[in-house]
């Protein structure tokens, strides 16, 4: 039916919902390791499954910030749709931040039942939330020597993502397109009071230094309530992946995607 209209209802079975989403094979990617199934087993791999969809949304998404960001000058629209996906961004993240109470129902003596069976995986080799750090400025060349298990598109992934442009990168090149100076830390922190004090002129570029700063904020948020969530369900044993665990997501709390942005509300 290509060029014609498409009269819902009316085209012969071509297309079903199973299909168009593939459930069956979606839907057969929960197995559990335990034998017989342990009952909170499939909570677990469900909810890990659901989290790599969101990210690979978010991965979609941010790229696509990042781009129109890097291009503002010759994309129409670009600083819009770059505001629009930070709002739908932020949403998806508060979604991450409330999958994590389903996880907190499940009992440490439940986890139990099936924990020892996952070793040596780990959430810490999930090369997509490495990926979306990466993308938003956290890289870190040593993670690609600890990723052992990665394939080689993951690895190569990986590379792309520490070798291309970051957000802020994106963020610094709309700065500069609007005339404004990006020329080392001090030149960015000027910029940055100059479009916050001057919001009638810069309202685009303070709308998507916010909606950054709300990825950044959620992120943390995530961070912090995954710690705990941990904390909770396994105490201070180590990660099935050989990391300290809740003593790792402890650790990383506090980093910040954009500091000089957190950095602008003292000096407003």
């Amino acid at each position: 039916m290509t060029g014609e209209q498409r009269n819902f209802g009316e085209a012969g079975g071509l297309l079903s919902y199973g299909g168009y989403l593939r459930l069956p094979t979606l839907l057969s990617q929960q197995q559990p390791e335990s034998d017989p199934p342990a009952h909170d087993e499939l909570l677990f791999i469900t909810i890990h499954q659901v989290y790599e969809l969101w990210f690979k949304l978010l991965l979609h998404e941010l790229t696509t910030v990042r781009d129109l960001l890097l291009d503002t000058a010759s994309k129409d629209g670009a600083m819009w749709t770059a505001r629009h996906l930070l709002r739908r961004v932020e949403q998806v993240e508060q979604v991450l931040i409330a999958q994590l109470p389903v996880l907190e129902t499940m009992t440490p003596q439940d986890f139990l039942d099936f924990r020892s069976l996952l070793s040596p995986a780990s959430g810490f080799q999930s090369v997509q939330f490495r990926e979306l750090e990466f993308l938003s400025g956290l890289k870190d060349p040593a993670f690609m020597k600890r990723l052992r298990s990665a394939t080689d598109d993951e690895r190569g992934r990986l590379q792309q993502r520490l070798d291309e442009p970051s957000l802020w990168d994106g963020l610094l090149a709309a700065l500069a397109a609007r005339g404004l100076p990006t020329d080392g830390d001090d030149g960015v922190r000027a910029a940055l009071l100059t479009v916050a004090r001057d919001r009638a002129s810069y309202g685009d570029l303070w709308d998507v230094a916010e909606g950054l700063l709300s990825h950044d904020e959620m992120s943390a948020q995530w961070r912090a309530l995954h710690a705990t969530v941990v904390e909770r369900q396994i105490g201070y044993k180590q990660g099935t992946g050989g990391s300290t665990g809740a003593t790792y997501l402890r650790g990383r709390r506090d980093l910040r995607f954009f500091p000089l942005l957190w950095e602008l509300r003292t000096a407003l």
